[in-house]
């Protein structure tokens, strides 16, 4: 009896490490998901605007009448993989580096520096996760934007993945990761190390509450995501939409070349072009997030877990 006892104590300790150990992941991966649920139409009629389908209230219009309510959601399954993949990695492991840190520096802050190469490191990890998900969820977005006959007709995430793999080799579903990954560095980086800068400065420094804190270090976080992510959303479109001249020769000969090109003739500032609509479409997922994340964990020290 007193070994059964023993038995249930050890796996009751054995759980409760296991579950420490991924709850950063969960909790990222969770409050990623539940934000892509309430972004996902302005996502939708963002990429509809990208391929050229008119402005917003065009297109939001058009989709209304001509597809349905639905039509805001296609693809949804492949960003709440692309979440369940990409956030679950880069927020968790931000997390888990972080308390490491913080371990080794006493229990003292961390300075930004080091916050911020934390927040690069967990870019990489979760873009290079995630990269598969991306793929596919672009792919669905724009699927019936095309001719009839051109279209892929995926019917869902996990088929989005099965056949790009079966029609297109295996590392196909990494095709075009090397700037995503360098992106999402920067934006991970801009992103997770402002939040908790914010929510010490809030907090500390200025003695707000715990709803001004997040809300305010939230606003912060999306701003940043965006001003470090754009000059490298900036080049990587110049890239995918360049096109030969009459001799058949391309603007530039890779991302570097681009923007050494684009620096010389327009400054600092050109990587910049667009920054309030770019700051509308990140912004808002990045705040959505850092707010899910936060009554998460309220919830789980309500319920002691």
């Amino acid at each position: 009896m007193a070994d059964a006892k023993q038995q249930q104590q050890q796996a009751a300790v054995a759980a409760t490490g296991v579950w420490k150990t991924i709850k950063p992941f969960v909790n990222g991966g969770a409050s990623g998901m539940l934000a892509t649920c309430v972004i996902q139409p302005i996502d939708m009629v963002k990429v509809r605007i990208q391929l050229g389908e008119g402005s917003a209230g065009q297109v939001t219009k058009n989709m209304l009448a001509n597809e349905g309510l639905r039509s805001f959601y296609k693809g949804l399954s492949a960003g709440l993989l692309r979440q369940a993949t990409y956030t679950t990695a880069r927020l968790g492991s931000f997390r888990v580096l972080t308390n490491k840190a913080v371990e080794k520096n006493e229990g003292k802050p961390l300075p930004l520096i080091q916050k911020a190469f934390i927040g690069l490191t967990a870019g990489a990890i979760g873009a290079c996760v995630g990269s598969p998900a991306d793929l596919a969820l672009i792919r669905m977005q724009a699927d019936s934007t095309l001719p009839a006959a051109q279209r892929r007709n995926y019917k869902n995430a996990f088929h989005a993945l099965y056949r790009i793999s079966a029609d297109e080799g295996v590392l196909a579903l990494w095709k075009g990761a090397g700037p995503t990954v360098v992106r999402a560095m920067a934006l991970n980086m801009g992103m997770l190390a402002s939040y908790d800068q914010s929510v010490e400065l809030f907090r500390d420094k200025f003695g707000a509450g715990e709803i001004t804190t997040v809300i305010g270090a939230s606003a912060i976080s999306g701003f940043f995501a965006s001003a470090c992510s754009l000059p490298f959303d900036y080049v990587k479109t110049q890239i995918q939409k360049m096109q030969p001249d009459a001799n058949g020769k391309y603007p530039y000969t890779g991302s570097l070349d681009c923007a050494a090109k684009t620096f010389k003739s327009g400054g600092p500032f050109k990587f910049y072009t667009g920054f309030p609509v770019y700051c509308v479409r990140i912004a808002p997922h990045v705040m959505m997030t850092w707010i899910f994340l936060n009554q998460i964990q309220k919830f789980e020290k309500k319920i002691g877990i």
